[in-house]
């Protein structure tokens, strides 16, 4: 009997956070799903369970398990069953979930549903209508969760209870009773003013109303150390404009509470956050909340619509305003660089002179936030700057010499890698355990042809026969996993990398039209972000040293794609430094 490999997939659309890992329902899909396979009596294969813990069934693509999944099914897949709680588990739109369970089948995957022990099939219209009604049937029910919710949601906020997180200028304070033991429980939540952090908002009016922008206010605030909202992803917690664009614009400040402005979710149930009309607003008067009067708010709203208005007269505003990033495209080094003091990204700023619009990159935190956030106020002229990385990439990436050393050291890592001489022992190993077994069955059958001791003959050529089938498994195991390390002929690689690098080495020219194709090279090439690190020449002149993380592995093989198949290592040795 042939062994069956099995694969698990278990999902749960809430994540389960405070607890441990057995006590997750997604554990216990796994090992429920485990049980239903030893009792089926196949083998799971610990690096085919795939798990996705508070990701919704309506999203397909961001589903980190599911998308592990689906690309182990290429070129072949590594087991023959895929075992799951329900069908829901697998998606919970009607469409995407027949196309992810057609992928599955069409590769040769069965798929098993343990808590109805059956296994489902598409081999005839009746399968297919059942497929139908049962993605119905769950989308159907995903819907009234949505809805229920909603309703949920809409009558908390009715009754001034909180839906969210924290607010900057309020703290969430728990409102509790008497649970059924005598002990206090968790009623709901509710706002109430901060005033050390409300005060902080009112500044932030007053400023706005006297004419000061975004970036004036965080300068100001920062340098006078003023509380600020919390930071996300471990970034520094300190004022940037962006949050204060976000104070001024929260109505409530003004006390009106506002809901169901944006809609998180589309018709499919994918997260993809949307604006709603006004006329779907929920607007609830909250004079207790109020942070700012009437007049402040108009005040400085005014000055807003001003500046707005001021900004969209110019030529470049207007230019910016439609296409935001526009101005980044144009740019070199804009997003591929960052600021070796604060960690903060290099972005690029101008300012109008006598001979012209002078550019340069200079620290994004100095700039927005001020030099109490980063006191790097350093600029480089992003000509210099841009001119040293495109001879960088001329002398140090395009070169072909550069890149046939790469190339040898890549295939040179790859002819001595241990891993696969240990598989290939392994291997032989295999083959000759199994020759000796086929022979061992031979004679025994020999033996048993010319009637020798039956019963203890036919015990042998079993157990023989079983450890023959047991290694025909492995070697079987064995070629679906090996990688395929049959490389081209060096002098054919040679040939198609010189073809690309003619190519490639036009991007180096200072013209605007390569900008964006150069940006592309950059991204290929780059390991990590450029560093600006500022540093104090000899002769006291303020330079800064540009530190450029090179790898090759991305770009040789765009250039020789028959190099994408064997695991390509990037040499190490080339992250050129110099001066701009």
């Amino acid at each position: 009997m042939e062994m069956m490999i099995a694969a698990i997939y278990a999902r749960k659309s809430t994540e389960q956070t405070g607890m441990v890992d057995e006590q997750k329902s997604v554990a216990r899909q796994v090992a429920h799903a485990r049980d239903y396979a030893q009792r089926k009596g196949w083998t799971v294969d610990e690096a085919s369970v795939y798990i996705d813990d508070g990701i919704s069934g309506a999203e397909f693509a961001k589903r980190p398990g599911f998308v592990r999944l689906m690309n182990a099914l290429a070129p072949r897949p590594r087991f023959q069953v895929l075992v799951m709680s329900e069908e829901s588990r697998l998606g919970g739109e009607a469409i995407e979930t027949a196309y992810a369970l057609k992928q599955l089948l069409r590769a040769g995957v069965r798929v098993f549903f343990y808590l109805e022990d059956r296994e489902r099939t598409l081999d005839t219209p009746t399968d297919k209508i059942m497929l139908s009604l049962a993605a119905f049937a769950d989308e159907l029910e995903r819907e009234k969760a949505r809805q229920r919710t909603y309703d949920a949601m809409r009558r908390k906020v009715e009754q001034r209870q909180v839906t969210g997180g924290q607010c900057f200028g309020y703290r969430n304070v728990d409102v509790t009773a008497a649970g059924p033991d005598g002990r206090p429980k968790r009623q709901y939540v509710r706002r109430e003013l901060e005033e050390h952090e409300a005060a902080v908002v009112r500044q932030i009016f007053e400023l706005c109303a006297m004419g000061e922008g975004f970036k004036e206010i965080t300068k100001r605030l920062n340098a006078d150390r003023a509380p600020a909202p919390r930071s996300q992803q471990g970034r520094l917690r300190a004022w940037t404009p962006s949050s204060i664009r976000e104070i001024l614009l929260r109505e409530s400040y003004r006390g009106v509470l506002v809901w169901n402005k944006t809609r998180k979710r589309n018709a499919d149930g994918q997260t993809r956050p949307t604006a709603r009309p006004p006329s779907e607003w929920l607007r609830i008067q909250a004079d207790d909340l109020r942070v700012v009067s009437d007049a402040l708010w108009q005040a400085a709203h005014t000055q807003l619509a001003n500046r707005r208005t001021r900004y969209a007269k110019t030529a470049s505003g207007a230019a910016q305003a439609l296409d935001p990033c526009a101005r980044r495209r144009s740019y070199l080094l804009s997003g591929f660089a960052r600021c070796n003091v604060c960690g903060g990204a290099i972005q690029a700023v101008s300012r109008s002179s006598t001979t012209g619009r002078l550019f340069r990159y200079v620290c994004g935190q100095y700039v927005n936030r001020g030099e109490h956030v980063c006191g790097n106020r350093r600029m480089a002229r992003m000509q210099t700057a841009d001119a040293a990385i495109r001879e960088l990439l001329a002398n140090e990436v395009l070169r072909p010499g550069v890149l046939e050393r790469a190339l040898d050291l890549a295939l040179e890592t790859l002819s001595g890698d241990r891993q696969q001489d240990e598989r290939e022992r392994q291997r032989r190993e295999l083959e000759q355990r199994l020759a000796k077994l086929e022979t061992q069955l031979a004679n025994l059958a020999d033996t048993a042809a010319r009637g020798g001791a039956v019963p203890v003959i036919l015990e042998a050529l079993t157990r023989t026969d079983d450890e023959r089938r047991a290694v025909l498994a492995q070697l079987e195991a064995e070629a679906r996993n090996r990688p395929v390390t049959a490389i081209p002929a060096t002098a054919a690689l040679r040939r198609e990398l010189h073809t690309y690098v003619r190519e490639w080495e036009q991007l180096t020219t200072a013209t605007t039209d390569h900008v964006r194709a150069t940006r592309g090279l950059l991204e290929t090439v780059l390991s990590r972000r450029i560093e600006f690190r500022p540093f104090d020449r000899a002769d006291g002149a303020a330079m800064y040293e540009l530190i450029v993380p090179l790898q090759f592995d991305r770009l040789l093989t765009i250039a020789v794609p028959s190099l994408a198949r064997v695991g390509l290592a990037s040499p190490t040795g080339f992250e050129p430094v110099f001066w701009p």
